[in-house]
């Protein structure tokens, strides 16, 4: 399929904010500093995704959710926080 569907960006709009509330209940200690800068990051582009499909703009609202996993992805691998999720994280 080579178009973003309203159902495709659903989809990921789920799975991203699921694996933000995940990340925000499961920060190892010590790494406070470091989780709340990378959450910062996803809570930032999730708000530009939804931006960008109010204007109808599905193409740009797929890549801020891709960015905003991108940042939690990041902070899992960096062992930031404690998740062990295959369907949400990209987890060892």
């Amino acid at each position: 399929m080579d178009k973003i569907t309203k159902e495709k960006l659903e989809k990921y709009f789920t799975i991203t904010s699921t694996a933000l509330k995940e990340v925000k209940k499961n920060i190892i200690k010590g790494k406070e500093n470091y989780a709340k800068e990378i959450i910062e990051m996803a809570e930032n582009y999730l708000s530009d995704a939804k931006h960008f499909e109010k204007k109808g703009d599905f193409v740009n609202a797929f890549a801020a959710l891709n960015y905003a996993h991108g940042w939690i992805d990041s902070g899992v691998r960096l062992d930031i926080f404690d998740v062990k999720d295959n369907r949400l994280f990209t987890v060892k």
